[in-house]
């Protein structure tokens, strides 16, 4: 018995704008992941703002960068995109916990997150075959 699910066919403008949202997410996360990785002043800055101390800033600058290629990289995209969903429910937790403004600074995760998981579901048939929506 062949148990094997049928993946549906995507549009061309499904599929660009797919890789356009992704390629948004990729874009904004490698620029993120590589300015940590630099002993810039704002990073220093910002990571004190957070309550963190500046030496995680490259650690969290390779994380970025990992997880960010995992995700870029469509044979392992979806592993990618649940380890940046940990990655920005972390920043998530540190805004609220600082009590930043909610909708620019604490929910950017969220709609980073949202970006990446729709531009990953219209660009991947498996997963649209895995989470089918009804029309």
């Amino acid at each position: 018995m062949n148990t094997a699910v049928a993946t549906p066919a995507i549009s061309n403008g499904v599929l660009w704008t797919g890789r356009v949202l992704s390629g948004l997410v990729i874009a904004f996360l490698l620029f993120d992941g590589a300015i940590k990785l630099v002993p810039l002043q704002v990073v220093h800055d910002t990571m004190a703002t957070l309550g963190l101390p500046s030496e995680l800033a490259r650690t969290l600058g390779v994380l970025t960068l990992a997880c960010t290629i995992l995700y870029a990289w469509p044979r392992t995209a979806i592993l990618g995109a649940i380890l940046l969903t940990g990655y920005l429910g972390g920043a998530i937790a540190i805004h609220l916990r600082i009590g930043n403004p909610m909708l620019s600074h604490t929910l950017f995760g969220v709609y980073l997150g949202l970006m990446a998981w729709g531009g990953l579901y219209l660009r991947d048939p498996r997963l649209q075959a895995l989470i089918p929506f009804r029309r």
